[in-house]
């Protein structure tokens, strides 16, 4: 099942978190998909600029524990202000350094209002069963997982050992739909704020 699957910084305990790490696990190389922590939603100013409210920053540390068994030997972030404050604070209790990075950003919808929840998630479930249709936003969710999917493979390209980024509901379920064969839509309605994902970057599939 594919909420099994994912890590709810809400729920897991540490041992499931942990999952039974096998020598096959401690090998292999891993790549853990953040959801950024809840930020705090100003409706007069676009999304990419909203930064963690008080409940987000407070999340971060029990999103802290959970990834502290993975042991990611780095953490790239979006350079979008909730998402950078959530890799700060993770890199801070894990002790390990945090980069910013380009072409992370959620898919880009700074030309859009604030909408209805109802009317966005319309939208959201037509922007996945349409992907070369620009129905929401500046690009396609074709173009917006290109440009992530990009970014992820440099990460991966130019880095040694297990790798943390912390990113977007959107561009992560575009990326586990391709790369991981997910039901992309029912994944982005899945996704707590924080919640994580972690991946075998060797054969691009889920740790269970």
């Amino acid at each position: 099942m594919l909420r099994c699957r994912i890590h709810w910084c809400a729920r897991n305990t540490q041992h499931e978190a942990l999952g039974g790490l096998s020598d096959k696990l401690r090998t292999m190389r891993k790549l853990i998909l953040i959801k950024h922590a809840k930020p705090e939603i100003v409706p007069a100013i676009p999304s990419d600029q909203w930064r963690l409210g008080a409940e987000g920053r407070a999340a971060c540390g029990p999103l802290s524990n959970k990834l502290k068994p993975f042991a990611p030997a780095a953490i790239h972030t979006s350079v979008e202000p909730k998402a950078r404050e959530t890799a700060e604070l993770i890199g801070q209790a894990l002790g390990v350094p945090v980069h910013s990075a380009d072409n992370l950003h959620e898919h880009d919808r700074s030309n859009e209002p604030h909408m209805d929840t109802r009317e966005f998630i319309s939208l959201m479930a037509l922007l996945f069963k349409e992907p070369d249709r620009q129905v929401l936003g500046l690009e396609t969710a074709n173009e917006a997982f290109t440009r992530f999917a990009g970014a992820v493979d440099k990460i991966l390209a130019t880095t040694i050992g297990d790798q943390a980024i912390v990113s977007h509901g959107t561009v992560i379920a575009l990326f586990a739909q391709r790369r991981l064969k997910k039901d992309g839509f029912a994944l982005w309605r899945q996704m707590g704020q924080p919640s994580f994902l972690v991946i075998d970057a060797d054969n691009w599939s889920v740790i269970g």
